[in-house]
């Protein structure tokens, strides 16, 4: 057999036509590392600011302003160069940067949600039973609900009053706040509850939020601890029970974002799906200058729960400020749009090798791979997916390997084992070329997620790679 470099026409061959995919820490340096490493401390002190969607929204606007956004003026004329962003309802936020050709050649456009797995207070949430101050919940998005007991847990969101004023509450998260629970049983008394399948363990009108014990100090006074806890409230906010009906207010796990692992290669947090893609979709706009292309990154609510509503992705917000845009240059919206180009920014399921009989090995994303090109997602049969064409994933491919952005490909787990979707289907059916770009997360939708910070970093690189296309 010939040799060449004292490799055989084999060996030479394997590298010439075979994949050989590797650790991404096997392929960085050291220096660009270390930078990874300190890029995820912004991301970990993003994560701890804005654990819901309005918190991240408000959080991406005053990150824009420091960067030099302005709000965006509908009766302005916007040139090459500018920067502004566009706020929809305060949970969700469209950042652009004009670049120097036309509109009419498209925009580059990274599409990320900021809203995450939760549980939400019910419109008359405040109880008491057995002498124990309680609110009723309805969680939000696809949760495993035994999860979400036994945890500490902080109470965010903004409660409307009467008079049309509105207060905003964030408790749990300092250092000397209070925190809430959901109580579950114990292991002595839990035989018949441990006998039930996991999805029936916890049931939803089980998951109520502890919030007090102590009575109102009145004989004549009926439900004292309710009173009490209202009576505190009252003080605190200004509020009566009738006001909850005006309110928005989630309840979500009071953890920090911590480095995870004794080699500190990893992050541990709640809300990563999608804060992640957020967060590196944000900062890649924030430090884009002067484009080929206008650029893009928006920020959108409501994806867990289908991207419904004004504030979601099926909604005509988009389009409409597109349209807006465009008439700028006496275009119509949709020859923009059709001319774009969208990398649809949100997660995808790493491979755990504990659970590893729902994934397809050769065709999962793994932690530490880069970030990962979804080409389509859905349920089974592809169910609820765009599913990019093979020209538009060889122009992604070209486009990463070009900017020496480290990436792999994966699917969200085995054929017949479920799936899910992203707002690339929304995007899609506004005739835009649109694929799944996002960093691979372990325990996803659970309170504490899981990602790699060297993903995370190629995730930052990719839509930064993307925005100079």
């Amino acid at each position: 057999m010939e040799l060449t470099n004292d490799k055989t026409l084999g060996e030479q061959l394997s590298e010439q036509l075979l994949e050989n995919p590797k650790n991404a820490a096997l392929l960085m340096s050291d220096e660009e590392i270390s930078t990874a490493d300190s890029f995820c401390e912004g991301y970990k002190a993003f994560l701890n600011k804005a654990k819901t969607e309005r918190e991240a929204c408000a959080e991406a606007i005053r990150l824009a302003v420091e960067a030099g956004f302005k709000e965006y003026d509908p009766e302005a004329e916007y040139r090459f160069g500018d920067k502004f962003y566009f706020c929809n309802r305060g949970k969700s936020v469209i950042l652009t940067v004009m670049g120097e050709k036309p509109l009419a050649e498209g925009i580059r456009l990274a599409a990320a949600h900021i809203d995450s797995p939760r549980l939400d207070l019910k419109q008359h949430p405040l109880y008491e039973d057995g002498e124990l101050a309680l609110f009723k919940t309805h969680y939000y998005g696809g949760i495993k609900k035994y999860q979400w007991t036994a945890i500490p847990m902080s109470l965010h969101g903004v409660i409307v009053k009467a008079d049309g004023r509105s207060v905003t509450v964030n408790i749990g998260e300092d250092e000397g706040d209070p925190v809430f629970c959901v109580t579950d049983l114990l292991p002595h008394l839990a035989a018949a509850q441990m006998k039930k399948p996991m999805s029936e363990a916890i049931k939803g009108e089980e998951l109520n939020l502890l919030i007090g014990s102590r009575p109102f100090k009145d004989d004549k006074a009926s439900k004292k601890v309710k009173l009490n806890i209202m009576n505190i409230l009252n003080k605190k906010y200004g509020i009566t029970e009738h006001d909850f009906v005006s309110s928005e207010l989630e309840i979500v796990p009071a953890f920090k974002a911590r480095d995870l692992g004794f080699d500190r290669s990893m992050v541990a947090s709640y809300g990563q799906d999608d804060r992640v893609c957020a967060y590196t979709a944000l900062t890649a706009i924030l430090g884009c200058d002067k484009p080929r292309h206008t650029c893009m990154t928006i920020l959108t609510d409501k994806e867990e729960t289908g991207s419904d509503g004004n504030t979601g992705l099926n909604s005509s917000y988009l389009p409409y400020f597109i349209d807006d845009l465009a008439s700028l240059e006496g275009l119509k919206g949709h020859t923009v749009i059709s001319r774009s180009l969208c990398l649809s920014a949100d997660v995808n399921a790493a491979e755990d090798p504990t659970f590893s009989s729902v994934t397809e090995t050769r065709n999962a994303s793994k932690i530490n791979y880069g970030v990962v090109v979804t080409k389509f997602t859905g349920s089974r049969g592809k169910s609820g997916t765009s599913d990019a064409s093979a020209e538009f994933v060889g122009k992604i491919r070209k486009m990463m390997d070009d900017g020496e952005v480290i990436w792999q490909t994966g699917e969200l787990g085995k054929v017949d084992a479920g799936g899910g979707g992203t707002v690339a289907q929304y995007i899609a059916n506004l005739d835009m070329d649109v694929i799944d770009v996002g960093v691979p997360v372990l325990s996803m939708h659970a309170p504490l997620e899981v990602t790699s910070k060297l993903d995370t970093y190629m995730a930052y690189k990719s839509f930064s790679v993307f925005f100079e296309d």
